[in-house]
């Protein structure tokens, strides 16, 4: 049996918030000094525990401050957990928040280099697909602009572009699944369902309980960052639903699930079967055509 491609171990994120106002570095360094420096404990993950097959589509639902993106980017590398562990096989791609590193004093072309170093990128790589980047982006001449002239749109395509230069084999998504106008969107839609394709393994966030249940095979909802439930997607969907529906005033057992279009791993599935029964069609047609050569041959005997 395959490893996991991904382990999440008993992990808990701790943060310490400060319940004093700091206006300056000096003033820190006299409380500090002087133990007037208090903080509070604030855990985002507590014994958060799971682990991922490969190509699995797990899907994180919960409301806001559940503790979905501390999530993801503990999956990512981007944070230690304070206590557990996080075990990753193969490459993984984080698309978190699209150009969150760019400098905006340098132009697109030199963030192409910032941003792809941030990823893990070699500067070798990011040259050999420095033209592929751009024209993906569909940037054109304003590659060579600072980015502080870019609108949060094309700082998002050139963000996207970047990352999803690699093909993973752990790909994490955080609302990120269209960016862009709608030319764009469809172009950056077909490049991650061609990622899926290729049967990559999937941690996505997203509020929106349609898009998860169209893309993903298992879910997960935390609550105060802990897993509260954790199954297959339309079970853990239907729970959801009806949390939602409590924390609402309304009745939880009049709660359904409208349907969605067929998964990614069913189109997958029966795309599968349809070549299966084509070839075994092509297989008989070959087989009767075999037998008819025999028999003609047979005959000038």
């Amino acid at each position: 049996m395959k490893k996991p491609a991904v382990e999440v171990d008993n992990v808990s994120m701790r943060f310490n918030m400060s319940q004093e106002k700091v206006d300056n570095l000096k003033e820190f360094a006299i409380k500090k000094v002087t133990g007037k420096i208090s903080y509070k404990e604030f855990w985002a993950l507590k014994d958060v525990s799971f682990k991922l097959q490969p190509g699995d589509h797990l899907g994180i639902l919960g409301t806001n401050g559940a503790g979905k993106s501390t999530l993801l980017k503990t999956v990512a590398g981007v944070m230690k957990p304070t206590e557990g562990k996080v075990i990753t096989r193969g490459k993984v791609v984080p698309m978190l928040e699209l150009g969150a590193g760019f400098d905006k004093e340098y132009t697109g072309s030199e963030n192409i280099f910032l941003y792809g170093a941030m990823l893990g990128y070699s500067k070798e790589f990011l040259e050999e697909k420095y033209d592929e980047i751009v024209t993906f982006s569909e940037l054109g001449e304003f590659i060579n602009m600072p980015i502080k002239n870019y609108s949060s749109g094309m700082r998002a395509r050139l963000g996207f572009s970047v990352a999803t230069i690699v093909d993973p084999e752990i790909l994490i998504l955080d609302e990120v699944l269209s960016v862009g106008d709608a030319k764009f969107k469809k172009k950056s839609l077909a490049k991650v369902q061609s990622m899926f394709d290729k049967g990559v393994t999937v941690l996505f966030v997203s509020h929106s309980l349609r898009q998860v249940r169209r893309i993903c095979n298992k879910a997960i909802i935390l609550d105060h960052g802990k897993i509260i439930k954790y199954g297959k997607i339309e079970e853990v969907a239907l729970y959801y639903k009806q949390m939602l529906a409590i924390n609402d005033g309304r009745d939880p057992d009049k709660v359904k699930l409208a349907s969605v279009d067929k998964s990614i791993k069913e189109q997958r599935r029966e795309r599968m079967q349809k070549l299966k029964a084509d070839l075994a069609d092509s297989n008989a047609k070959l087989e009767e055509a075999l037998k008819e050569i025999e028999r003609l041959k047979a005959q000038q005997q």
